[in-house]
């Protein structure tokens, strides 16, 4: 699922828990301020494709976060990352989807 939001990690973590509980499996939302020239990327997997070994947010968004010139990290299970350059939102978003369908098969 990727979708674009206001650039606030708390109403971002917010909504990616939202749709885990509607049973979504891994969700990546990404939010861009053109403004500020800030970039925030949210990565949430389920338990199952964590304990699977399938995916894991953090590598997802460490993987994807360079895109948009930033980093982060954090859990297996939910992760969260920054970057600097909100025009190339579309193409991290277009990277974490095929980063994840590369890793759930």
């Amino acid at each position: 699922v990727a979708q674009s939001l206001s650039p606030d990690s708390g109403a971002m973590r917010n909504a990616a828990d939202q749709l885990r509980q509607k049973g979504a499996v891994a969700v990546f939302l990404g939010a861009a301020d053109a403004e500020e020239g800030k970039v925030i990327l949210i990565a949430m997997c389920s338990d199952e494709i964590v304990k699977a070994g399938q995916l894991k947010a953090g590598d997802w968004v460490k993987t994807v976060a360079p895109v948009v010139g930033g980093g982060g990290g954090g859990k297996p299970n939910l992760a969260q990352a920054g970057g600097k350059i909100p025009a190339k939102l579309p193409e991290a978003l277009a990277a974490a989807a095929e980063f994840a369908k590369a890793q759930l098969g």
